[in-house]
């Protein structure tokens, strides 16, 4: 293969490596962000159980609160007993003590479920906590394994940033259009040159005429009809003829038979 196309087909290849590790480098930033993302998520499931279990702890202070005010209302309801003059007045106090103590039982099965609630408040509260922790190492380590992926990423494309640079330096030396071709077919194609296989364009798959296919044989640079790639043929990929079969030999005159379909050629 000449110079000339094994350097265009080795800057296709370093442009497209270019390409794949740009790409995974883009691909970097996301996972940070998922990582803080979840963390995200569990620190406000710790500030929601936390607000929860205050907003418990204030509605408990004020249960207890209405329940000491009822206790007291029914201490001196029940100081007036002894100054009954009347079954009106009697039972008047009786109401009244009923309906504190009704009141008291309500408030105290209120602060029962509170405390119920507390508890499973409690307990999101440490489960959250634990995922805060759990997420926080995460980020962290993705931060790291990031960064290391990262100076990975631009070694290698410095590398290729030289190579590149290079490839495109002898390609332009070479020949001052051709480079020129190769980048407008890329910025349209995605790919500037193509390599012909079994008398097709690898590039776009379709077939090539005979004249086209014994012409890149002979080590030509064409261009493909179909998708307008350049097209070179490499030796290298080249499939193997097939073995020739062996002519059966007579055992009468030691000379080999003809294929009867050989014969008929010939004949």
């Amino acid at each position: 293969m000449q110079p000339l196309i094994e350097n265009l087909a080795k800057l296709q290849a370093v442009e497209l490596e270019r390409a794949r590790l740009a790409h995974s480098a883009r691909q970097l930033a996301p996972e940070i962000a998922a990582a803080e993302s979840a963390l995200s998520v569990a620190q406000r499931e710790v500030s929601a159980a936390s607000d929860a279990l205050n907003r418990e702890e204030t509605l408990r202070t004020r249960l207890e609160r209405e329940i000491e005010s009822h206790r007291q209302k029914a201490s001196r309801v029940r100081a007036q007993q002894n100054s009954v003059t009347s079954s009106a007045q009697a039972e008047a106090i009786e109401h009244e003590l009923a309906f504190a103590k009704q009141e008291i039982e309500r408030l105290e099965n209120d602060e029962l479920l509170s405390m119920e609630r507390t508890d499973a408040h409690e307990s999101a509260l440490a489960q959250a906590r634990a995922r805060v922790e759990a997420h926080a190492a995460t980020v962290e380590t993705t931060r790291q394994s990031v960064g290391r992926r990262q100076a990975e990423f631009d070694r290698a494309l410095a590398v290729l940033a030289a190579e590149r640079e290079s490839l495109r330096t002898a390609i332009d030396a070479a020949d001052d259009n051709l480079l020129t071709r190769f980048d407008r077919i890329a910025a349209s194609r995605g790919t500037g040159i193509a390599r012909g296989e079994n008398q097709q364009c690898t590039g776009c798959r379709m077939g090539l005429r005979p004249q086209t296919w014994n012409e890149l044989r002979e080590g030509h640079l064409l261009t493909c009809d179909s998708c307008g790639r350049l097209l070179y043929w490499d030796p290298a990929f080249a499939q193997p003829a097939p073995p020739k079969t062996p002519q059966p030999v007579s055992e009468l005159t030691g000379h080999s038979i003809a294929h009867p379909k050989s014969q008929q050629a010939g004949d």
